[in-house]
């Protein structure tokens, strides 16, 4: 019988092909798998430029609301202010009767400056040592990715909640949070919500232990203007306008240096006092060379960047600054910028409770023991965040992000977190999630 060598070869060819086929869709497949990591996931959320002036929010919510899709949340895109959405993920639980669980953060960030830094801030450059560079790797969009991270993996378990667990992905914490988070709260959709217990931003910790803070301080602008009369630079007057402001900065400087005095002596945290910083003074009548040196100005101003502690009495401050720092008497007056709530609906102050009666720490707690964690001293953050807004309606509120052993990078060059601390966080809120979900006993 004749062989075909041509038959033989057809067949040859045809096996290779198909073994290359498969060879290639399998080299596929792990490619997919390798670029679709928790890590992979992180960098590109980091790689949307949500930073100020102009936030690619359109960009940010179509990642996320595509990652929420992938593992099965609910979702809807909430629009108080336009150009400005928020977005809402929910997952619900077996007793939708019961108060929820919200987790929030925000989807904005501060600019960076791209030559300052070692890689470019919106790079989610991974180091080989496990370092991912990004503006927001800490402050805060490693949480909101932590959030989604943990309940893909509790979904993977087949975890249900009891309670419904909610995801705030809000615009404009950066600026104030008066477009977002201030608007979110007053409205139908978060009173539908039910509440009864949130977790927000919180800061790294330089050592082994989780910080959490049950309070923010809260920001005043302060504007001090002093006016004078004008006249020849030679001459001596009283009670001139820059006199008058230098005396008044000298008067704040003290009150600073005092406040200072009582954290250096280790008798309060930084948060624990009233911080007061200069950040600009204005004066002078210019000339296309700078200043007319020989000219007294008739006006002159300072701006001051004021932090209330959530127990600083705002109407003493508001008396001090009347009386001492920009008297009338000395042709002063000023200008207060409150920027945000200082008291609940109340009248108590912003702060939640981090003892025996309050339910919900107790459970907050057992979490972070059981992912094998401890907690250091509860704080009062230093900075201000959309918590605030929460707590004005009585719920409490916990600032936490799981980040250890990490230096404190929030605005700074350089932002950039540990890919093993990242993925350690999502493990803790997967405690956390489970626990605060299927906690029954506080009905709010």
């Amino acid at each position: 019988m004749a062989i075909s060598t041509t038959s033989h070869f057809n067949s040859f060819n045809f096996s290779l092909t198909l073994f290359l086929t498969l060879l290639l869709s399998s080299t596929t497949q792990a490619h997919q798998q390798e670029l679709n990591t928790p890590i992979t996931r992180f960098q590109n959320y980091l790689r949307i430029n949500t930073a100020h002036p102009t936030p690619d929010y359109t960009s940010a919510v179509s990642y996320l609301k595509a990652q929420a899709q992938a593992i099965g949340l609910h979702h809807q895109t909430l629009q108080f202010v336009p150009g400005k959405p928020l977005l809402l993920l929910s997952w619900p639980g077996s007793d939708p009767s019961l108060p929820s669980v919200l987790l929030n953060s925000h989807l904005d960030s501060v600019p960076a400056e791209p030559d300052k830094w070692l890689h470019h801030p919106f790079s989610g450059h991974r180091t080989a040592d496990g370092k991912i560079f990004a503006r927001g790797a800490q402050d805060d969009k490693c949480i909101a990715m932590q959030y989604l991270e943990a309940i893909r993996n509790l979904k993977g378990r087949e975890f249900t909640p009891t309670r419904s667990v909610h995801v705030s992905l809000v615009p404009d914490e950066e600026i104030g949070g008066f477009d977002g988070h201030a608007r979110f709260v007053e409205s139908k959709e978060f009173d539908e919500l039910n509440v009864g217990f949130a977790l927000d931003e919180g800061q790294a910790s330089p050592g082994d232990e989780f910080r959490v803070f049950y309070a923010d301080r809260f920001p005043w602008g302060l504007k001090i203007k002093a006016t004078g009369q004008p006249g020849h630079g030679a001459r001596m007057y009283d009670n001139s306008a820059m006199e008058n402001l230098m005396k008044s900065v000298e008067i704040v400087s003290r009150f600073r240096e005092s406040e200072f005095d009582v954290v250096e002596a280790g008798k309060a945290a930084n948060s624990e006092v009233v911080s007061v910083n200069p950040v600009y003074v204005k004066a002078g009548v210019t000339s296309e060379n700078g200043f007319v040196m020989n000219v007294q100005p008739s006006e002159a101003e300072a701006g001051f960047d004021l932090r209330l502690t959530p127990t600083t009495d705002p109407d003493e401050l508001r008396r001090r600054i009347a009386a001492e720092w920009a008297p009338t008497a000395r042709n002063m007056s000023y200008e207060i910028i409150e920027k945000g709530p200082i008291r609940d609906l109340l009248g108590r102050p912003l702060m939640t409770v981090t003892n025996d009666s309050n339910p919900w720490w107790l459970v907050f707690k057992q979490a972070i023991t059981s992912a094998g964690e401890k907690l250091s001293k509860p704080e009062i953050l230093a900075s201000t965040t959309d918590a605030r807004f929460i707590r004005r309606k009585g719920i409490p509120v916990l600032g936490f992000s799981p980040m250890k052993n990490t230096p404190i990078l929030l605005h700074d060059h350089n932002e950039h977190l540990q890919e093993t601390v990242y993925l350690k966080g999502i493990e803790v809120y997967e405690s956390l999630i489970s626990s605060l979900s299927s906690f029954t006993k506080a009905s709010h």
